[in-house]
């Protein structure tokens, strides 16, 4: 460990601790000369700033918080990607917290950013969360909030998202446009907005195209909407004997769950039950059938999270009022083997 102070550098140089100060922050009223002696001294001794110091200084960590609800969704990744590479470029550390969809694990997670003095927090909310009083509070101290993918409509805070109950009526419309009638839906738990939007775009798309909605084709997934998820009620699906020809999944996951155990039951995909997912996952390639599905745009929502709230952080520091927006980003159908009649 390294413990070379200003001190030291004043004595090796032989000037005062201020214009040494002032030198290494590179302020005009220090002679070229001796400034260049102070900064060859200062690389010499291996000084480095006091970061503290600084941070209390400024009043900032250059620190900002992340809280995802689970890793294993590629989704997530991508987000993590555009979030980095945007915090890294605009000289932000990255604190990267994963509340495993538990509520009490993402309050607590919420205190520990706050008393590392993070700058800002970046968070898609678990799906067991129905109570925002510990995101209002962060607010309430002026420290910035933004809400991506998974939101709260009544948090009064800066939001990135998709239209999810729009995606999922272009996805059961793409269904019925290909001649599918009876389309269940493997949806999440009742409370993340995300699921609540696909499940009402699902049901709209039906009524739109007269088709009488059906509450039993509905299946809950309300554990994390991942692979378990889907094979279960997949198998549930078929055990019931309902008369079902393409499933709508809320998560690739989930689809490829349904397509796993579809296969071991020797039920044909598409030509028996067609399965259509939703974020675009890269296995979604490489399964067979290759699975259809909408293109969530990760990267970008990422990207955009963090650039809204790095600003929200600058423009309170500088005391400037902050408007909160809400940004929705486009999807599109990929259409892929799962859904194509041959």
């Amino acid at each position: 460990m390294n413990d070379t102070k200003l001190t030291d550098i004043a004595a090796a140089v032989g000037v005062s601790v201020t214009t040494v100060s002032k030198a290494l922050k590179g302020y005009p009223d220090i002679n070229k000369d001796t400034r260049a002696r102070i900064i060859e001294m200062a690389e010499k001794m291996n000084y480095l700033p006091n970061e503290n110091a600084v941070n209390l200084r400024t009043n900032q960590t250059k620190t900002i918080g992340v809280i995802i609800p689970t890793t294993v969704h590629h989704f997530f990744s991508s987000v993590l990607n555009g979030i980095l590479d945007e915090a890294e470029k605009r000289g932000y550390l990255v604190i990267i917290l994963q509340s495993n969809e538990k509520y009490e694990l993402e309050k607590k997670q919420i205190s520990l950013l706050m008393q590392k003095r993070v700058d800002g927090i970046l968070i898609s909310l678990s799906n067991e969360t129905d109570d925002f009083s510990h995101i209002n509070a962060v607010l309430n101290k002026e420290t910035p909030v933004v809400l991506f993918d998974k939101i709260a409509k009544m948090v009064h805070c800066s939001k990135v998202v998709i239209d999810d109950r729009k995606a999922a009526y272009d996805a059961v419309s793409y269904l019925i446009g290909k001649g599918y009638k009876r389309i269940a839906h493997f949806r999440g738990s009742l409370v993340p907005q995300n699921s609540i939007d696909r499940f009402l775009g699902y049901k709209k798309a039906l009524e739109d195209h007269g088709i009488i909605f059906d509450p039993n084709l509905v299946f809950m997934c309300d554990h994390n909407t991942d692979f378990e998820d889907g094979y279960a009620n997949a198998k549930k699906m078929v055990e019931s004997q309902q008369e079902i020809d393409a499933v709508f999944a809320i998560t690739d996951l989930v689809a490829i769950g349904i397509i796993k155990y579809l296969n071991e039951v020797e039920i044909k995909i598409p030509e028996q039950i067609a399965v259509i997912g939703f974020s675009n996952w890269f296995m979604s390639t490489v399964i067979s059938p290759k699975l259809s599905t909408v293109n969530q745009p990760g990267y970008d929502i990422g990207f955009k999270a963090v650039s809204i709230l790095i600003d929200e952080i600058i423009q309170a520091k500088n005391h400037v009022p902050i408007k909160h927006q809400t940004i929705t980003l486009p999807t599109e159908i990929i259409e892929r083997e799962s859904t194509v009649r041959i």
